[in-house]
């Protein structure tokens, strides 16, 4: 049998990406650590930085070698506007990338948005045994993500990257 590895203590960053969100107005970030609250997961970290690849980088890669945190959640900058970065910032440090979730992100997301999900570049992944998922800011989009993709496998995932 393939082991779930639900014992895993899940110690997350949320990080939201925006120009324009402070912590009053940030509803992307406070529904993921709404979400990871329900699930009586750990809050470890939480940020808003602007739409910049080496602060991004920057952040992720600190956050990726602090012990305290196994998992980083990323909320905003997934969509085509110059501005948006989130996906090249995530994909540049990646190990591994989780294609499945980008393709089941934009396939949940077609059954409530239409054609439009394919604007969507939410990617997923790890470096070491720290799992990465970076998120559309939309708060509709954060619950998607959340509910049906990352809560129900997180433990899952960061048990198979302590695997040998």
């Amino acid at each position: 049998m393939h082991p779930t590895h639900q014992h895993e203590t899940v110690r997350a960053a949320v990080l939201t990406v925006s120009d324009t969100r402070t912590l009053d107005t940030d509803k992307g970030g406070q529904k993921v650590q709404y979400f990871l609250s329900e699930a009586q997961f750990e809050i470890a970290a939480y940020t808003i930085l602007k739409d910049d690849v080496d602060m991004l980088r920057h952040q992720l890669t600190a956050w990726c070698a602090d012990d305290a945190i196994n998992t980083i959640i990323l909320t905003g900058g997934t969509g085509f506007t110059k501005r948006d970065v989130t996906y090249d910032a995530v994909q540049s440090i990646l190990e591994k990338e989780m294609t499945g979730f980008g393709e089941l992100f934009r396939m949940l997301s077609y059954d409530d948005i239409g054609a439009r999900a394919m604007f969507s570049r939410a990617i997923a992944g790890s470096v070491g045994e720290t799992a990465i998922y970076a998120l559309p800011g939309s708060t509709n989009a954060v619950a998607l993500g959340m509910e049906k993709l990352i809560i129900p496998t997180v433990q899952h995932f960061l048990g198979e990257l302590k695997r040998t």
